[in-house]
Order: structure tokens, then C-alpha cells, then sequence
């Protein structure tokens, strides 16, 4: 299977799940409504890379995803995009997206060369609607490039994404024995890779009575994994109780289990899309 036939399946599994999921659940509604008008331009956009990535026009060296963005190749779709946003996205968001689609072609392209170098490589930053701009539009070029490296070693601990040097956002637990073996996923170009079951994805701790897990009824398939050591917690998508789950969509879902988390003093180790 090609990496662009692979990424359609994707980006299909991530859109009809919102829509299932927002029937599912009443209180993320109208975030995932949203989501699914944002998967929709990702997938489009992805699907457009083959012909701009021919001449490597989007980035010049595809084996390093954190190289050189040359956005002026972007410019038109990312305007497409801002305009989509401004008519789908909840007021605030809208707005902001309007500012921005008055600004001047050289400010676009700075916000997309300046998160594509360094977004979400650290915490969250303050400004953080132009950073939901960027990081959803670059998404599916960071899913592309990144598919063109090769896979992370087996048992890969950093913490951080062996390819693009971003934060995790979630973990992943796939069914592996009579067990589950654990992944991380990527905040940026959402690639997964192995990791230590008993391990702080945030600052290393192993001791396991420092780190306890926690599940909801509601959401019996998804896991908080919380560090007493910094006060961390990470999301993780148990697949081996639902296999039908698609990790970065149903922790788009689980809105309650964030609010119960900062209620409790945790931090997440890297917020998604849409901060739920």
C-alpha cells in the first residue's frame, strides 16, 4: 500500500468516526462536527502533496521533516483554508482566521516556516488560535513527509517523535499476545512509536506506584496515565478493548476526562487540535 493510499484510509477511518462519535456523544458535538470540516481540508491537502512534493517545492529535504519550509508553495491553499475556518469554526476562532486572512502573503508564510521549525516541540504556546491555524493546516504535510522516513526503531524511549521532535499526544495500546503493547503517537505528523509500558512519557519516572492510571466508565477504552512525580498525565487509546477506536479522534471525544484531570492538578503533556 503507498503512503498516499494508506493516509486516504486514514483520513476516511478519522472522518466517519467524529461523525459516529458526535452521535455518540452530545457534549463534543460540535467540536467533532468541527473536526470533520477540518479532516475533510487536511485530506485534501494531502492529496495535492504527490504533485507540489515532485519538485520538492514544500520541503527541500524529505528526509528530514523539520527542514526548510519554503511556504510560498502554500500560500494559496493555506488562504483556502483560513476560509473554510472562518465559516465552520466557533467565533472566536473565525475571527482570527479573518485576521488573518487580511494580513499580507509574507506574515502567512512567516507563521507557517516559524510552527513548521519548531511547533509543538514545547509546551503549548500562549497565542494559542494562530497555533490551531498552523498546526492544523501543516498537519498532513508533516503526515506525508514523514511517511517517506523509515520507521523508528523497535523499543525507540525518548520521549520525544524520533522524526519530527515533537511532544507526544497520546498513547496507544495494540493488542500484541494476550496483552497490549504500548506506542506513542506524535502531536505533529501522528507517527507512532514503541515505548516502555511502565514509563512518565513527560519526565522518565518508572516507578510504578508513582504512576497511576485512571478509566471512566464513560470512556472505558481510553486510559489517563498520570505521573505523581511531575504532575503530568497522558491520554492513552486501549485498542485492545475497542478496536474499532481511531486513537486521535476519540481522544478528541473525551472532554470530560481533561476537565477531571486539571481538576486534579495534572497537566497534559501536549494538548490536541482542539484542546479537549
Amino acid at each position: 500500500m503507498t503512503v498516499l493510499a494508506a493516509a486516504k484510509f486514514n483520513y476516511r477511518a478519522r472522518i466517519e468516526r467524529a461523525e459516529l462519535l458526535a452521535q455518540r456523544h452530545p457534549s463534543a458535538q460540535e467540536m467533532l462536527t468541527f473536526y470533520v470540516d477540518i479532516a475533510r481540508m487536511q485530506r485534501e491537502c494531502y492529496e495535492s502533496l504527490p504533485r507540489l512534493a515532485t519538485n520538492e517545492t514544500v520541503v527541500p529535504n524529505r528526509a528530514n521533516p523539520r527542514s526548510e519550509l519554503n511556504p510560498t508553495t502554500l500560500v494559496g491553499p493555506f488562504a483556502r483554508f483560513l476560509g473554510v475556518v472562518e465559516i465552520k469554526a466557533p467565533a472566536p476562532l473565525a475571527e482570527h482566521a479573518r485576521e488573518w486572512s487580511r494580513c499580507n502573503e509574507a506574515a502567512r508564510s512567516q507563521l507557517l516556516a516559524e510552527f513548521w521549525k519548531t511547533g509543538l516541540t514545547n509546551a503549548s504556546s500562549t497565542d494559542q488560535l494562530s497555533e490551531f491555524l498552523a498546526r492544523a493546516f501543516l498537519q498532513p504535510y508533516a503526515e506525508y513527509f514523514q511517511g517517506a522516513l523509515s520507521p523508528p526503531v523497535s523499543g525507540h524511549i525518548a520521549c520525544r517523535c524520533p522524526s519530527c521532535s515533537a511532544l507526544p499526544l497520546l498513547g496507544v495500546l495494540r493488542p500484541e499476545g494476550d496483552g497490549g503493547k504500548r506506542f506513542l503517537q506524535c502531536s505533529f505528523c501522528l507517527q507512532e512509536w514503541e515505548f516502555r509500558r511502565i514509563f512518565c512519557a513527560n519526565c522518565g519516572e518508572d516507578k510504578e506506584q508513582n504512576l497511576p492510571v485512571y478509566v471512566a466508565d464513560q470512556f472505558p477504552h481510553v486510559r489517563v496515565e498520570c505521573c505523581e512525580t511531575c504532575k503530568h498525565f497522558l491520554r492513552t487509546v486501549d485498542l485492545t478493548k475497542d478496536g474499532h477506536a481511531v486513537p486521535p479522534v476519540d481522544d478528541l471525544a473525551a472532554i470530560p476526562l481533561t476537565l477531571w484531570a486539571h481538576q486534579n492538578g495534572y497537566t497534559r503533556i501536549q494538548n490536541n487540535l482542539l484542546g479537549t
